[in-house]
């Protein structure tokens, strides 16, 4: 293969009043056509910053401050911005880590993914749009000659993440930029996602940049790797010599951080052991929870999420709230805080019934429930500094001001890892890991009895995350806090809850303690899901696309009205006639363990 891009000696530093500070350091490597080299290392070692780098782009404060890319025969970084522009989405497109920040929410996603193609003079109107269909076919996309009608909000997040590709596709460039494109996906839709751009990069002959923290992804995608650590490059090779036999420490060490899948067809110990409350009052109780989105002319939810949802949460537990995106595991979050009012059902907090809606709900069980958002780029305001943001909640809930406020956020800061000098800076100021440590301050500011983490470790690399965590279960020690932490990921889930509730078109289909449940007998959908945890070896996509029986999105609510099983059209043991039209009946092999299922016990211990 042919070298299209060589990157030598680049280095990119941070510019303030104090001066500048490195942040790349020498980094060479090159891409040669049709080859996949992955970008790894913890958040902050630099990878996005050297991708980027290869459009001759510096985020705000940054500086590209010396070396050459060189793109086949082509100065980028002596390029004037006209020039710039000419190479940016034509020769060069960027796959961004977020598909919903990264599309405009008024404009049609044909005229998104199009719109680079045109611009650029490869294709006109017509045949962008021609282009846009054949595309979204080979990403397996619904619908594909009306897709372009639609809007980003009217697609799952899976397909945005693969509209994506087709936008960076549509003009045909030599190199794409793959910045975490899968990160925040779930399992089972990542698959089918990293399969789509494998196949495309595959055919297509493109070359690509895959940043990343995954290396069990990297496997699946990646030719050569290329390990950073603080803005220097610590190893390279192939993916073979990094995932057999590494020989620097830091990769080593990223290597043993990574989590090992749940272990099937044997039971687990519990992680995290339970205060021993009064099993017949949980802390926390759901009971036949309907939920949805808008309203229909008799008053009705017109999107029903959330179909006669029960779970019970015992003080000092952790439960755990698996599934897809859109089977409603972030609805039923907003529904216990109170954000999102329930149709109908009870929420019970110590054996006390709750409003639906916050505003409804008194000083006391608003300080008792807390939810900590995914994203914390989102969920802190980017205008104030750290003693703002926890100072709010402090003197909210606990009537503190002046210096008992300042004390009690150090404590705080404290609580949760960060160091005391961070309290004046603002959030842009602090790496991803710390701001997730702010907003799990935020929440503890109220001193909560529930805490909600909806999906607080999805946009962490590994390490990171493994951090979160840990604090997590220090915190629910010290604290007698309990849980629900809602995740796409059963690795994190084995690690952390005791209890966990499988979610699947906004049903649950099997509950029971953490060994139960993987551990045979399995509901199909919970055994698609482990089946569906990347291994870390070179062809596990290959072999998994060849045996899955079933597609990796859900359809939409399929339980909306049906009075089957809402897993009816993937299921490969589903018995028709039946399944798909008589009411589903629940299972329990042991007790506390129940799997919503028309199959027997036998039949699904042998699955």
């Amino acid at each position: 293969m042919s070298e299209l891009l060589r990157v030598s000696n680049l280095r990119v530093d941070a510019v303030s009043e104090q001066g500048r500070v490195p942040i790349v350091k020498d980094v060479s490597f090159s891409v040669n056509k049709g080859e996949v080299v992955a970008l790894i290392g913890e958040s902050g070692s630099g990878k996005t910053t050297i991708a980027l780098a290869t459009l001759g782009y510096a985020r705000s404060g940054c500086r590209i401050s010396g070396g050459e890319i060189d793109l086949d025969g082509v100065d980028v970084l002596s390029l004037n911005r006209k020039s710039l522009r000419r190479l940016r989405g034509r020769r060069i497109s960027y796959l961004a880590q977020s598909a919903s920040a990264a599309f405009n929410p008024a404009l049609s996603i044909g005229e998104q993914v199009t719109e680079a193609a045109i611009l650029h003079g490869v294709l006109s109107s017509a045949d962008a749009r021609r282009r846009a269909v054949e595309l979204y076919k080979r990403l397996d996309l619904p619908g594909a000659e009306r897709l372009g009608n639609r809007f980003p909000h009217q697609v799952s997040g899976g397909q945005l993440q693969r509209l994506m590709a087709a936008r960076a596709m549509c003009s045909d460039p030599e190199l794409l930029l793959l910045d975490e494109p899968t990160t925040a996906l779930d399992v089972t839709t990542q698959i089918d996602v990293l399969a789509a751009f494998n196949d495309l990069i595959r055919e297509q002959g493109t070359a690509a940049i895959y940043v990343t923290h995954d290396l069990a992804l990297v496997a699946q995608i990646a030719d050569r790797v290329v390990v950073l650590s603080n803005g220097e490059i610590r190893e390279t090779g192939t993916v073979d010599q990094i995932l057999n036999s590494p020989t620097d420490d830091y990769t080593k060490k990223l290597m043993a951080a990574i989590p090992q899948p749940p272990t099937r067809n044997s039971a687990l110990p519990q992680t995290v052991t339970t205060t021993g409350a009064n099993v017949e009052e949980p802390l926390m109780a759901v009971r036949g929870i309907n939920a949805g989105y808008g309203r229909d002319s008799h008053g009705n939810p017109a999107v029903m999420v959330l179909h006669d949802v029960s779970a019970d949460v015992a003080a000092g537990s952790v439960v755990g709230v698996i599934g897809e995106s859109g089977c409603g595991k972030s609805t039923l979050a907003r529904v216990i805080a109170g954000l999102l009012p329930a149709h109908n059902g009870r929420i019970l907090l110590a054996g006390d019934p709750l409003p639906y809606r916050v505003e409804d709900r008194d000083r006391k069980a608003i300080k008792a429930i807390q939810i900590a958002f995914q994203m914390a780029d989102v969920a802190l305001n980017p205008r104030h500094r750290i003693r703002e943001i926890l100072g709010r909640p402090v003197t909210l809930f606990l009537k503190l001001q002046g210096e008992e406020r300042d004390r009690r956020i150090l404590e705080l800061l404290d609580m949760v890892g960060l160091p005391r000098s961070m309290i004046n800076r603002y959030p842009g100021e602090l790496s991803g890991g710390q701001k997730q440590r702010v907003n799990l301050a935020r929440c503890l500011a109220a001193e909560p009895r529930l805490l909600l983490c909806d999906e607080v470790t999805s946009s962490l690399d590994t390490i990171v995350a493994d951090s979160v965590i840990e604090l997590l279960k220090h915190l629910g020690g010290k604290l007698a806090l309990s849980y629900i932490f809602i995740s796409h990921d059963l690795s994190r889930i084995a690690t952390l809850a005791d209890h966990v509730v499988v979610l699947y078109a906004g049903h649950v289909v099997e509950t029971g303690a953490t060994r139960d449940i993987l551990a045979p007998p399995f509901h199909p959908y919970t055994n698609l899901l482990l089946s569906s945890i990347p291994e870390l070896r070179r062809g596990w996509l290959d072999d998994v696309m060849k045996t899955r029986a079933a597609r990796a999105e859900p359809t939409g609510f399929p339980g909306d009205s049906a009075a089957g099983c809402p897993f009816y059209n993937r299921c490969p043991l589903a018995i028709k006639d039946v399944c798909n039209t008589q009411p589903v009946p629940i299972r329990e092999p042991v007790g506390g363990h129940r799997i919503a299922c028309h199959r027997e016990v036998q039949d699904l211990s042998a699955f």
